[in-house]
């Protein structure tokens, strides 16, 4: 992997992130007050959830080698 592609990867991360509260302040605060309300298992299941569906994406557009 090449700095240039995490970089990347990383801006990319950003603009995404930034694009709910940008387009719709309201309904990202709701989602936020949402995720506060939930459990620390609750949030660890989420997380996992995100990590593995975000892992198995990166495996299927870039392959394993």
């Amino acid at each position: 992997m090449h700095w240039a592609d995490l970089f990347a990867a990383l801006a990319l991360y950003l603009v995404i992130e930034g694009l709910l509260p940008f387009a719709s302040p309201s309904a990202w605060r709701r989602s936020l007050e949402l995720l506060a309300r939930l459990s620390d298992a609750q949030l660890r299941v989420f997380g996992l959830t995100v990590v593995v569906s975000g892992l198995t994406l990166l495996v299927l557009v870039r392959g394993v080698g």
